[in-house]
C-alpha cells in the first residue's frame, strides 16, 4: 500500500513564504512524475508545479519565479518552495504522484491536501 503524506502548510502574511513537503511511503518501485496542485475554494484544482523524475520542472505561469518544486529521490519526497506569496495563492494544495507499487500496477496518487493561507 503506498501513502502520500503532506506537511508545511499554515497561515501566512502576503510576501512570506513557506515550504511544503510530501513523501510517499510504503512498497514503492519506482516514482515517476511528481506534482503539487491546488483548489481554492469555488474553483476548480489546477496544476502548479511538476517535476520528472529526471528532474525537468514545469510551472503554472501565476507561480512562475516565485515558487520552485524539487525532489529528494532518496527520500521518496518532493518539495514546494513557495515566496512572495500572494493572497491569491490560498487554496488547499494536494501532491500528486505516479508510482509502481511493487506489487501492484502503476498509479496515480493524492495526498490529503494541506492548507494554505495568505492574509493580506
Amino acid at each position: 500500500q503506498v501513502q502520500l503524506l503532506e506537511s508545511g502548510g499554515g497561515l501566512v502574511q502576503s510576501g512570506g513564504s513557506l515550504r511544503l513537503s510530501c513523501a510517499a511511503s510504503g512498497s514503492i518501485s519506482s516514482i515517476y512524475a511528481m506534482g503539487w496542485y491546488r483548489q481554492a475554494p469555488g474553483k476548480q484544482r489546477e496544476l502548479v508545479a511538476i517535476i520528472t523524475n529526471g528532474g525537468s520542472t514545469n510551472y503554472a505561469d501565476s507561480v512562475k519565479g516565485r515558487f520552485t518544486i524539487s525532489r529528494d529521490n532518496a527520500k521518496n519526497t518532493v518539495y514546494l518552495q513557495m515566496n512572495s506569496l500572494k493572497p491569491e495563492d490560498t487554496a488547499a494544495y494536494y501532491c500528486y504522484t505516479t508510482i509502481r507499487p511493487r506489487f501492484s500496477p502503476t498509479g496515480g496518487y493524492w495526498g490529503q491536501g494541506t492548507q494554505v493561507t495568505v492574509s493580506s
